[in-house]
């Protein structure tokens, strides 16, 4: 399993931190948002899984990763 940290832009909300949990569960990875760092940690599978498209699933939500 690896595990990365990133940065998040636009999340303001309950509902943010929702939607951004959801898509990264979505692709069989876990996600943990705090809310007021704008970071989300994230463990995942690399053989299952590739960084950016956890990168692409949180950007489709409407939120920047930077």
């Amino acid at each position: 399993m690896s595990n990365v940290t990133l940065t998040v832009e636009g999340m303001s909300c309950g509902h943010c931190v929702s939607a951004v949990e959801k898509a990264v569960s979505g692709l069989g990875a876990a996600a943990k948002v705090d809310l007021q760092a704008k970071k989300v940690a994230v463990e995942y599978d690399e053989s299952k899984v590739s960084l950016n498209a956890i990168k692409e699933a949180i950007e489709d939500q409407g939120y920047d990763v930077v």
